[in-house]
């Protein structure tokens, strides 16, 4: 019975990405509109009324929904990455996260318009964390611990930046965009360092006078 129940739910996902997934496609003509989930369901020879009753929070409930499913596709496509060490696997995973969504330029640049109103503010850093959570998973970082907030701060803005510069990017293969996200990740490492180096050193002066030693008059 729980066999049949998952079966259904799954019959459901594959359905929901279907139609994500053909939304998109009709985003660069009509928008993140109902005109285009419309289209969307006609393509796949559903009802195209069902627009009606489906993403009742608009457009900004199609971009959080298609976004979940390519969050879904990276984790799914992370198996496929070689790298082991951590800060490779993330950068690994943000290429290969901008090459899967590369044919979908317009419907990102219209969805990063809509989620830069003011009223969507909350709508765009739940799903910029989401994502960055996403890629930190998929990398196999586990940490539960305060460095959990810190990571996901600093990937949240090396990522944004680098989407931005991506959607800018006319090299060949995208080359300037990898550049541009080698400099800002070493910079990142620069500065985690620098960090660590001077928490390692006040906490060397903190520890100082608790050491027995000669007085400076012995």
């Amino acid at each position: 019975m729980n066999e049949t129940a998952m079966t259904g739910e799954d019959e459901v996902r594959a359905d929901d990405d279907a139609l994500l997934r053909a939304l998109v496609e009709e985003v660069p003509f009509d928008g993140w509109t109902r005109t285009a989930l419309r289209r969307a369901l006609a393509r796949l020879g559903r009802d195209p009324d069902e627009a009606e009753l489906l993403f009742e929070g608009g457009a900004p409930a199609m971009i959080e929904a298609w976004t979940a499913l390519v969050d879904r596709d990276m984790e799914d496509a992370a198996g496929t990455i070689a790298e082991t060490r951590l800060a490779t696997r993330v950068r690994a995973l943000i290429l290969l996260r901008l090459d899967r969504v590369a044919p979908h330029r317009e419907a990102i640049r219209r969805a990063l318009a809509i989620l830069a109103l003011p009223r969507n503010a909350a709508l765009a850093a739940r799903i910029t964390g989401r994502t960055v959570d996403a890629i930190w998973h998929a990398a196999g970082d586990r940490s539960a611990d305060f460095s959990w907030y810190t990571k996901r701060a600093i990937l949240a803005a090396v990522y944004s930046t680098t989407l931005l510069y991506w959607l800018r990017d006319a090299s060949e293969n995208g080359e300037d965009t990898r550049a541009f996200l080698d400099r800002r990740l070493a910079g990142v490492a620069l500065i985690t360092r620098t960090r660590k180096r001077i928490e390692s050193r006040l906490a060397g002066l903190r520890r100082g006078p608790m050491r027995a030693g000669p007085s400076p008059s012995a």
